[in-house]
């Protein structure tokens, strides 16, 4: 008897113990997290001009919500070649108090600003709906990771990637955040699996779910309940946008990350930040409204970009320069690991070396038209791409598919991204505020066309008028003279 007393009296100091140590490390954290979230926002001055454009145009490209399309079909046939900063997808690369370039366009978080003359630079983004981002990452990381299967004499993933590397020394998806650490998981579990099959004779799909067919790819559920998912993919838009990737420049970064995961509680702090980003930012997109996004884009954007490039004492240079010219294969969504020129040639297609916003023709409809054609032609070409990609590995992912995952799957998503989704719900308020401000300033440039309209109609007519007047003056003159003439001669 005496035994089991001090066997529960153990148990209850245990208890004790554990929860004052637990106690301590809450307080320890919520101290970390509120003191970065307290100095971060007395930084965060509001700006009382940010919806004009600075001279460094920062698009902070959160993974699939669509930047892709807004760098190739907008942003460069804005600017120049010279004019984009060179490479950071795979960390900054250039020195910003040197460097003129105009355009920044990486996945690096909002800590990137650390490096950049904040008092000169303007911020844009796009945000997406949790859940679709999600499914996106996933379906993303198995179609890249499928493109190392391409040798089925091959059962390493670290044999694929060393056959690469010896063939190109050039960027690829392998080299820029988050697909860096994504895409070899993927990869290798995809290996795996294909070793197995092999070793079981297996080569044939059960089941019509391809989000859970584990003998060729790893399942929806795995996936967001792997600790790689959760440190890079869930709330992955509220962490970037507060600057607090694992790819951050914040040295705090990774223990602030940590406490909130630990504590769901101190996300507060980092949506606090996170919000008050948003609201200084030039443009807020939503990849969901992606007519009135793209529109927007183009008017608030588009248009004092043209007007920059275009202005009498601009001394910006325009002589193109194709080496500064470094997106086309970095963005993680258009390369193919250097081992097919497919989608490169899509790429080129669809971009401007010159930028033709230099061009004094240029105006926001041109813009919105070349927008139309450009990401038709994105499409046909990432559709294609996917098409040959997922060959390797039999799923095909599709909106009808996603429609029948459990809802447990999905409810689990919403609870392991709840940050993301009220940061989400923030900007479309924020959006639906620009979007109206765009309206009023679309209406209002199609006022001041119609009344320029008119006024030259009307000074063409005033002009044709006095014109006519004054020919119809000259006749009578001639015709006068001429019955003068003749009187006299008589």
């Amino acid at each position: 008897m005496d035994h089991i007393i001090k066997f529960f009296i153990l148990l209850i100091l245990v208890g004790l113990v554990n929860a004052c140590f637990a106690e301590n490390d809450f307080g320890h954290c919520e101290r970390i997290v509120k003191s970065w979230a307290d100095s971060s926002l007395e930084r965060e001055i509001t700006q009382k001009d940010k919806h004009t454009l600075r001279d460094l145009l920062f698009f902070l490209h959160v993974p699939r919500t669509g930047g892709r399309t807004y760098f190739h079909c907008f942003l460069r046939k804005l600017y120049p070649n010279n004019l984009e900063c060179p490479r950071s997808y795979d960390k900054l690369r250039f020195d910003p108090s040197k460097q003129k370039c105009r355009l920044l366009v990486t996945h690096d978080d909002y800590s990137m600003t650390s490096k950049l003359p904040k008092e000169r630079t303007s911020v844009v983004t796009i945000l997406r709906n949790p859940i679709d981002r999600v499914f996106s990452t996933y379906e993303f990381s198995i179609e890249v990771a499928a493109r190392f299967l391409v040798h089925p004499n091959l059962t390493s993933a670290t044999q694929m990637a060393l056959r690469l590397r010896s063939k190109n020394k050039g960027i690829s998806t392998l080299d820029i955040w988050p697909w860096k650490y994504l895409v070899p998981w993927m990869r290798e579990d995809l290996f795996s699996r294909r070793g197995a099959r092999y070793s079981k004779g297996v080569n044939t799909i059960e089941g019509d779910d391809p989000y859970d067919i584990e003998d060729f790819a790893m399942p929806l559920q795995e996936f967001i309940n792997h600790p790689v998912a959760g440190d890079i993919v869930h709330n992955g838009a509220t962490f970037q946008v507060a600057g607090l990737t694992n790819n951050s420049y914040i040295a705090e970064a990774h223990e602030v990350r940590h406490c909130v995961q630990e504590y769901k509680v101190l996300g507060k702090y980092v949506l606090q930040v996170a919000k008050k980003r948003l609201d200084n930012m030039l443009y807020v997109g939503l990849t969901e409204e992606h007519r009135e996004s793209a529109t927007m884009f183009a008017n608030v954007v588009g248009s004092q970009v043209i007007s920059q490039l275009n202005a009498p004492n601009s001394s910006l240079d325009f002589t193109d320069n194709t080496e500064q010219s470094s997106f086309s294969d970095a963005d993680p969504d258009s390369s193919e690991h250097q081992n097919s020129t497919s989608d490169r040639g899509a790429s080129a297609a669809t971009s401007s070396k010159t930028g033709e916003a230099a061009e004094s023709t240029m105006t926001v409809g041109k813009l919105m038209r070349s927008y139309e054609v450009c990401i038709s032609n994105l499409r046909k070409s990432q559709s294609r791409r996917r098409i040959a990609s997922l060959k390797r590995v039999p799923v095909n992912f599709t909106k009808e598919a996603q429609l029948q995952v459990p809802e447990e799957v999905l409810e689990q998503l919403r609870s392991l991204n709840d940050l993301d989704f009220e940061l989400y719900e923030y900007a479309r308020a924020i959006f639906n505020k620009q979007h109206k401000t765009s309206l009023l300033i679309t209406e209002e440039r199609r006022d001041n066309i119609s009344s320029s309209s008119y006024s030259i109609i009307l000074w063409k007519g005033l002009t044709l008028a006095i014109t006519f007047s004054f020919i119809l003056f000259l006749f009578l003159l001639i015709v006068n003279v001429r019955r003068r003439t003749f009187k006299v001669k008589k």
